[in-house]
């Protein structure tokens, strides 16, 4: 991760996430923030790993799978730390309002050697 020069913070499922993407329209390039709930993590922090984050958009929810080392991915800033029991939180698919809600951890403790 390091030699590809990005620094990817320590987030897991039932964070809130802000993922900086890149988006080319016609020859302009600007950075869009697409901010919403990490439901899934896969392939861990390898060169293969991707993220789901979840957001309610309109009224519709609107998920995106984002690889992690895509070269398409600006920044990735954690906004809040949820507290859940479970690593895939596919059933917020079928939950609005206050049965969709993650608790928010105060008490987080990263894991050693790894940044915030």
């Amino acid at each position: 991760v390091a030699e590809l020069g990005k620094e990817i913070p320590d987030f897991r499922a039932g964070d809130t996430i802000r993922v900086g993407f890149k988006v080319t329209e016609g020859t302009r390039t600007r950075v869009q923030n697409y901010e919403g709930v990490c439901i899934s993590r896969k392939n861990g922090r390898g060169i293969a790993g991707s993220f789901t984050v979840r957001k309610i958009s309109f009224g519709e929810g609107v998920e995106r799978v984002f690889p992690l080392h895509s070269t398409n991915i600006d920044s990735i800033t954690v906004v809040r730390r949820g507290r859940v029991r479970r690593a895939k939180l596919y059933y917020l698919r079928s939950r609005r309002g206050k049965s969709a809600r993650i608790v928010e951890n105060a008490h987080y403790k990263p894991l050693s050697g790894a940044k915030a």
